[in-house]
Order: structure tokens, then sequence, then C-alpha cells
């Protein structure tokens, strides 16, 4: 960084209107300039002590991409024989593998190689896992639909004029298809549990703070989660157990949480469960009859299966969504937008390449910003300079009477359900839609996965059914840290609902 010149600190006075007398200007810049020659220390330091080397690693534009959801490919692993040996994993492009290209679904981080691998990618690794590649995700995560990468949309498997969901597009799409065998995702407003619905497979959203989320491009540091996508919850469950537990780099997640054995937990279910029906979560503005009508059935299945299911009445659940968008449009433009993704002020690991990199690419053209994103940054931007962030304060203060309702409820029962989403997969929109349509569609799905992001309970999305022959999802929520719990009630659940498998469309798709 170069020092600056007396004119800049005149300049940079004036423009922050400090009052600085003229005849002081000069005694400014000496202790001004003498108060950089740390940052010059500090770039020294780093280089000798700290900055790390990428691996060199072997990658690809994918040869064959017909649902538009990779954004590289490789073929990497540890050859080890670890419980995920054999599995074929995509990881999700906001999500570092080193020496590899993250693009994060936006041209504000194209050509952006990171140097260390995410801590879940560690994980993987280590537990013998392939990573087949990085699938494709919307532009900067901020999207519950998949139109917004700037690499194209993601179809989805089941019509492929159709959303597969978002942010976590690619990797349900890809799971989907069939193309890998399980995927990792990430979730700030439902954006694992979103294209799990849409696209017919199991998405769980761990508790706040069970997954390391080191390494992952941030949106929001109190809503940012990582978790797994699979076929069945099986799979979830065994994936959940490699990448649980703390790393000592992320303030996320409290001291001492350690995961457990989630696969072998799914067959310690020797009763029948206790199911609350949350009312609110069927009766969202835009609640397809439907889709209510696929996930009432699902119901009746289970208690026909033995299970005692009862609606339970949750008013503080529509408010939720309201909560998450102060939370979620201030925090994300406090945060991803003015401080560069990771913003400051908390201890943990960083990575100042990605900052540097982003902050220059996105001040050089905002324009590049997706329509969501621009809605973010304007939304944020006047609500910070005209609410001084009294409203995100109070919105997070309220997280703890939401987190409340549901706690009241869980004390009664062993999980909450209700419809993943309200809709079933919408129609992706046109290259020249209007801005109205492709915000709309990004964002008209979130009423009832959001309010699990603000208050951090673990909810995990499986397949409920058809309806008109796109898939609806069955969101099961517990009680925080139960994530043991959550997966053995889906797992009993999915044995009684069964798994989907998406339609062949190789003939359409090579058309």
């Amino acid at each position: 960084m170069e020092l600056p010149s007396r004119s800049e600190i005149e300049s940079l006075a004036a423009e922050l209107r400090l009052g600085i007398a003229p005849g002081d200007l000069e005694t400014y810049h000496a202790a001004t300039t003498g108060l950089l020659g740390s940052w010059g220390t500090v770039d020294d330091l780093y280089a000798r002590e700290v900055e790390p080397t990428a691996p060199r690693r072997e990658w690809a534009e994918p040869a064959v991409n017909p649902l538009g959801a990779w954004y590289v490919t490789t073929e990497l692993t540890s050859g080890v024989a670890g419980p995920l040996a054999g599995r074929r994993v995509a990881v999700k492009d906001n999500i570092a593998v080193a020496g590899v290209p993250m693009m994060n679904g936006s041209e504000t981080l194209r050509g952006f190689v990171p140097r260390v691998d995410a801590t879940v990618v560690t994980r993987l690794l280590d537990a013998g896992a392939t990573i087949a590649g990085k699938s494709v995700c919307e532009d900067l995560c901020f999207s519950g639909a998949s139109h917004t990468a700037k690499t194209g949309p993601i179809r989805n498997p089941w019509a492929l004029d159709r959303t597969s969901g978002g942010s976590s597009s690619g990797s349900a799409a890809l799971v989907a298809a069939g193309e890998v065998d399980l995927a990792l995702g990430g979730d700030q407003g439902g954006s694992i549990r979103i294209p799990a619905s849409f696209c017919g497979v199991v998405g769980h959203k761990p508790t706040f703070g069970l997954v390391p989320y080191t390494g992952a491009f941030p949106i929001e540091q109190t809503i940012d989660h990582l978790g797994p996508l699979a076929p069945t919850v099986a799979g979830a469950a065994a994936m959940l157990t490699v990448l649980a537990g703390t790393d000592g780099k992320d303030p996320r997640q409290p001291a001492g949480i350690a995961g457990t054995d989630y696969l072998a937990a799914l067959e310690q279910l020797d009763r029948g469960l206790r199911i609350g029906v949350v009312t609110e979560g069927f009766d969202q503005a835009n609640s397809e009859p439907a889709v209510n009508a696929v996930v009432s059935q699902a119901v009746e299945r289970l208690t026909a299966a033995g299970h005692a299911a009862e609606e339970v009445s949750i008013p503080w659940h529509k408010h939720g969504a309201a909560i998450w968008d102060v939370i979620s449009v201030e925090g994300a433009t406090w945060q991803m937008v003015q401080g560069n993704a990771y913003g400051l002020n908390w201890k943990g690991a960083y990575d100042p390449d990605q900052m540097a990199f982003y902050g220059r690419q996105w001040r050089r053209d905002p324009s590049a910003f997706s329509e969501t994103v621009k809605l973010v940054a304007l939304g944020g931007t006047y609500a910070l300079r005209n609410g001084y962030g009294a409203a995100y304060a109070k919105a997070r203060n309220l997280e703890r009477v939401l987190a409340a309702a549901y706690d009241t409820a869980l004390a009664t029962y062993d999980v909450l359900v209700m419809p993943t989403l309200p809709i079933t997969a919408s129609l992706i929109p046109p290259a020249d839609a209007p801005v109205d349509e492709i915000i709309g569609r990004a964002l008209e799905m979130v009423s009832n996965t959001a309010p699990f992001d603000v208050t951090g309970h673990p909810a995990c999305s499986i397949p409920a059914g058809l309806s008109d022959g796109l898939p609806v999802g069955l969101m099961v929520i517990g009680k925080k840290f139960d994530d043991a719990g959550v997966l053995s009630a889906a797992h009993a659940f999915e044995r009684t609902l069964g798994t989907l498998t998406a339609p062949d469309h190789q003939k359409e798709l090579s058309a």
C-alpha cells in the first residue's frame, strides 16, 4: 500500500468533515504516514510466516454439461480408504478448493483461485471422497432460483425448463441427475433445502455452527451454514458425520461442539414419533393448494405407519421471513458488499487474497452484480444510512423470541414438519425477462426456509411426493444440535414415503 501524500490527507479530511485546521494538516499527515507503516510490517510478516502456497491440481472446463450445473471438473482424491471412499462429491462453488478456480456464480470473483482448501473440503478428502468438481451456484449465492449465475441458468433434471432452485443450484441438480453421489451446499435463506425440494433429493441444513464455514465465501456471519445434499437421508448422514465438529478457526462454532456418527444413529429409532404439523407453513401468501395436499397426504401416510401427528400453530413462523429480510439485507450489505465478503471484527481464519480480489473487482464494475445483489445493495445501504443498523439490532434481538416459539413446540413434539417450499419449481425466466420477474422468481420461495437460518435450528428437506410431475419437499425441523434426531426422523419418514428418481432426459438434452 502506497503511503498518502499531504494533499490526499487534506482531501480525505475534507471528505470525512473532520474539521482539521489547515495548520494541523502537516501534523496529521506525518502521524498518519507513520501509523500506516505498520501495514507494511504486517505484509512482510504475513508473507514470511503465514502466506499459503496453492497446490498444483488438475481441473478442466466441463466437456459435457447438459444441465449447466458444472463450473469446472476435477478428480481430486487423497487415496485413503475412509468412510466416503468411492463417493464422488460436487462442491458448491462458493467453497474453496485450493488450486481450482472459484467464481461463486459472479463476475466479481471470476478469475480467482484460492490457495487453501475449505475445512469441509479437507474433511471430505481425508474421508476418502473424490472431489468431482465445482458445481455452479447463484451470483454471490443470493437467489433461491437457478437463473442468476453468470455462467447461465441451471436446469432441473425433472423438467428442463424449470428452476433447480438456488443457491446450491448445481449441487442439487447433479445429485438428482445421478452425476455425483453427494454434494456440498450452503444455506443462508434455504439454499440447501430449496434446491433439494425442487429437485427431489435430500438436503440437510445443520444446526448453526455444527459444520465449520471456514473457507467458504460468506454472506452474513450469523446465517451462514454449510451442509450435505444426497439422494437419501443415509447419504446425507454419512456426509454430515465427516463434516461436523469444530475446526478452531470459525467463530460461528461454539467451543467444544462435536458431531457424532449420524449414519449409525439412523437405526437407533425404535418408536413412533410425535410430529407437530405447523399450520402456518401451509398458509404462506403463495402456498399452492396442490403442494399442501402432497405434504398433507405424506403426513397421513406417516400416521398410518405408526407415527402420531397433530397440528400445531406457531404464529411467529409468519414473522420469520421479515426478520430474515432485515438481517440478510443489512447484514449482507455490511459484510458481503461493503466488507468484501469477510467483513471485520471477528476472530477466525480470513482469506485476504479473496477479500482483495473481490473488493477490487466489484468496485471496478458494480453493474456486474446480479439483480438480486443490486437489490440488497440498494435496500441495505438505504436502511443503514437512515437507520444506522438499529433495525438489524432489533431483528437479531427478535431471534430469541422466534427461536423460543419453535422451542416451545419442540418441547411437546419430537420434530416439526411443514412444506419445505410453498410452490413447486417455477419456469426459468428467459434471458430478456424484465427485472421484476428476475427478482421475483429468485426470492418467491423462501418463506418457510429462511426463519431457520435466523434461529439456527436443524432442518432437513426430504421428498414428500410429486405435484403435477414435479417434486415437493417435506421439511423436518428439530431441536438445536439434535441433528441426529432430525436425520433419524427423516430416515424413518423416507422409509414410508420413499425416494424420487428424476426422469431420463438424455434424448431431449442431446437434441
